[in-house]
Protein backbone atom coordinates (compact mmCIF):
# COMPACT_ATOMS: atom_id res chain seq x y z
CA UNK A 1 0.00 0.00 0.00
CA UNK A 2 0.95 3.63 0.13
CA UNK A 3 3.07 5.76 2.40
CA UNK A 4 1.41 8.95 1.24
CA UNK A 5 0.43 11.46 3.90
CA UNK A 6 -2.96 12.23 2.44
CA UNK A 7 -6.10 13.56 3.98
CA UNK A 8 -7.66 10.84 6.13
CA UNK A 9 -10.78 11.36 4.02
CA UNK A 10 -9.02 10.05 0.87
CA UNK A 11 -7.97 6.46 0.27
CA UNK A 12 -5.50 5.53 -2.47
CA UNK A 13 -7.17 2.95 -4.70
CA UNK A 14 -4.69 2.65 -7.55
CA UNK A 15 -1.86 4.05 -9.61
CA UNK A 16 -1.19 4.62 -13.29
CA UNK A 17 1.77 2.71 -14.73
CA UNK A 18 2.02 4.49 -18.10
CA UNK A 19 0.35 4.08 -21.44
CA UNK A 20 -1.15 0.95 -22.95
CA UNK A 21 -1.10 1.01 -26.72
CA UNK A 22 -1.18 4.17 -28.82
CA UNK A 23 -4.76 5.41 -28.40
CA UNK A 24 -4.60 6.97 -24.94
CA UNK A 25 -5.35 3.94 -22.77
CA UNK A 26 -3.41 3.62 -19.51
CA UNK A 27 -2.05 0.75 -17.46
CA UNK A 28 -3.89 0.84 -14.15
CA UNK A 29 -2.74 -0.96 -11.00
CA UNK A 30 -5.61 -1.48 -8.56
CA UNK A 31 -5.04 -1.62 -4.80
CA UNK A 32 -8.61 -2.81 -4.11
CA UNK A 33 -9.20 -6.21 -2.45
CA UNK A 34 -11.20 -7.13 -5.57
CA UNK A 35 -9.10 -5.34 -8.22
CA UNK A 36 -11.92 -4.70 -10.71
CA UNK A 37 -13.90 -2.82 -8.04
CA UNK A 38 -11.74 0.25 -8.68
CA UNK A 39 -14.02 1.27 -11.55
CA UNK A 40 -17.03 1.37 -9.21
CA UNK A 41 -15.49 4.30 -7.32
CA UNK A 42 -15.06 6.43 -10.45
CA UNK A 43 -14.40 9.31 -10.76
CA UNK A 44 -11.09 9.11 -8.93
CA UNK A 45 -9.06 12.15 -7.97
CA UNK A 46 -5.47 13.23 -7.48
CA UNK A 47 -4.03 13.30 -3.96
CA UNK A 48 -4.81 16.99 -3.51
CA UNK A 49 -8.25 16.64 -5.11
CA UNK A 50 -7.44 19.25 -7.76
CA UNK A 51 -8.23 16.91 -10.68
CA UNK A 52 -10.82 14.22 -11.09
CA UNK A 53 -10.76 11.45 -13.67
CA UNK A 54 -13.60 9.19 -14.79
CA UNK A 55 -12.17 5.65 -15.05
CA UNK A 56 -13.42 2.88 -17.35
CA UNK A 57 -11.71 -0.51 -17.39
CA UNK A 58 -11.32 -1.86 -20.91
CA UNK A 59 -9.65 -5.23 -20.24
CA UNK A 60 -7.50 -7.16 -17.79
CA UNK A 61 -3.77 -7.19 -18.58
CA UNK A 62 -0.73 -8.51 -16.75
CA UNK A 63 -0.42 -6.80 -13.34
CA UNK A 64 -3.59 -4.75 -13.70
CA UNK A 65 -5.97 -3.33 -16.26
CA UNK A 66 -5.98 -1.36 -19.45
CA UNK A 67 -8.27 1.59 -18.80
CA UNK A 68 -9.64 4.79 -20.25
CA UNK A 69 -9.14 7.91 -18.17
CA UNK A 70 -11.40 10.87 -18.93
CA UNK A 71 -9.62 13.58 -20.92
CA UNK A 72 -6.69 11.37 -21.96
CA UNK A 73 -6.69 10.78 -25.72
CA UNK A 74 -3.07 10.16 -26.75
CA UNK A 75 -0.19 7.88 -25.81
CA UNK A 76 1.84 10.94 -24.80
CA UNK A 77 -0.88 12.19 -22.44
CA UNK A 78 -1.14 8.69 -20.90
CA UNK A 79 2.65 8.46 -20.48
CA UNK A 80 2.69 11.86 -18.77
CA UNK A 81 0.44 10.46 -16.01
CA UNK A 82 2.75 7.53 -15.18
CA UNK A 83 3.04 7.19 -11.41
CA UNK A 84 -0.11 9.19 -10.68
CA UNK A 85 -1.95 7.76 -7.67
CA UNK A 86 -5.75 7.81 -7.77
CA UNK A 87 -7.92 8.40 -4.70
CA UNK A 88 -11.54 8.10 -3.66
CA UNK A 89 -13.28 9.73 -0.70
CA UNK A 90 -13.52 7.40 2.29
CA UNK A 91 -17.29 7.86 2.48
CA UNK A 92 -17.68 6.19 -0.95
CA UNK A 93 -15.89 3.04 0.26
CA UNK A 94 -17.57 0.20 2.15
CA UNK A 95 -17.36 0.00 5.92
CA UNK A 96 -14.97 -2.71 7.08
CA UNK A 97 -15.48 -5.42 9.69
CA UNK A 98 -13.79 -4.85 13.06
CA UNK A 99 -10.79 -7.01 12.17
CA UNK A 100 -10.01 -5.34 8.82
CA UNK A 101 -8.33 -2.00 8.14
CA UNK A 102 -7.53 0.27 5.26
CA UNK A 103 -3.74 0.47 4.88
CA UNK A 104 -3.99 4.26 5.03
CA UNK A 105 -5.40 3.98 8.58
CA UNK A 106 -2.38 2.00 9.79
CA UNK A 107 0.35 4.23 8.36
CA UNK A 108 1.68 6.61 10.99
CA UNK A 109 0.41 4.64 14.01
CA UNK A 110 2.76 4.08 16.93
CA UNK A 111 3.70 0.45 17.58
CA UNK A 112 4.23 -0.61 21.20
CA UNK A 113 5.06 -4.00 22.64
CA UNK A 114 2.79 -5.78 25.12
CA UNK A 115 4.61 -3.99 27.96
CA UNK A 116 3.93 -0.54 26.46
CA UNK A 117 7.48 0.14 25.18
CA UNK A 118 7.56 2.09 21.93
CA UNK A 119 8.91 -0.07 19.10
CA UNK A 120 8.44 2.49 16.34
CA UNK A 121 5.93 3.92 13.89
CA UNK A 122 4.28 2.26 10.90
CA UNK A 123 5.88 3.65 7.74
CA UNK A 124 4.11 1.44 5.18
CA UNK A 125 1.97 -1.64 4.74
CA UNK A 126 3.20 -4.12 2.14
CA UNK A 127 1.62 -7.16 0.56
CA UNK A 128 3.97 -9.40 -1.39
CA UNK A 129 1.40 -12.17 -1.79
CA UNK A 130 1.92 -14.16 1.39
CA UNK A 131 0.17 -11.69 3.70
CA UNK A 132 0.57 -8.12 4.83
CA UNK A 133 3.74 -6.83 6.46
CA UNK A 134 4.03 -3.67 8.55
CA UNK A 135 7.17 -1.67 7.82
CA UNK A 136 8.08 -0.13 11.16
CA UNK A 137 10.63 2.65 11.68
CA UNK A 138 12.16 2.22 15.17
CA UNK A 139 12.93 5.52 16.94
CA UNK A 140 16.40 6.89 16.21
CA UNK A 141 17.21 4.28 13.55
CA UNK A 142 17.43 4.53 9.78
CA UNK A 143 16.73 0.83 9.15
CA UNK A 144 13.17 -0.44 9.26
CA UNK A 145 11.74 -3.69 10.58
CA UNK A 146 9.11 -5.81 8.81
CA UNK A 147 6.50 -7.24 11.15
CA UNK A 148 3.96 -9.80 9.89
CA UNK A 149 0.46 -8.33 10.18
CA UNK A 150 -1.05 -11.42 11.78
CA UNK A 151 -3.22 -11.82 14.86
CA UNK A 152 -0.33 -13.56 16.60
CA UNK A 153 2.21 -10.76 15.98
CA UNK A 154 -0.29 -7.88 16.14
CA UNK A 155 -3.01 -8.75 18.66
CA UNK A 156 -4.42 -5.21 18.95
CA UNK A 157 -5.01 -2.31 16.56
CA UNK A 158 -6.51 0.68 18.37
CA UNK A 159 -7.25 3.35 15.77
CA UNK A 160 -8.87 5.64 18.35
CA UNK A 161 -5.71 5.64 20.49
CA UNK A 162 -3.50 5.81 17.38
CA UNK A 163 -1.47 2.75 18.27
CA UNK A 164 -0.82 -0.89 17.53
CA UNK A 165 0.10 -3.38 20.25
CA UNK A 166 2.57 -5.91 18.88
CA UNK A 167 3.96 -9.17 20.22
CA UNK A 168 6.87 -9.55 17.77
CA UNK A 169 8.88 -12.74 17.41
CA UNK A 170 11.90 -12.88 19.73
CA UNK A 171 14.87 -10.91 18.41
CA UNK A 172 12.98 -8.99 15.71
CA UNK A 173 13.50 -5.61 17.37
Amino acid sequence: MTTDKTSPDLICLGALAGSYGVRGEVRLKSFCAEPSDIAEYSPLSTEDGSKSYPVTLTRAIKNGFAARIGGIETKEEADALKGLRLYAPRDRLPALPDDEFYHADLIGLDVVDTGGTLLGRVRAVMDHGAGDLLEIAPPGQTNTVLLPFTLEAVPTVDLDAGRIVADPPEGLF
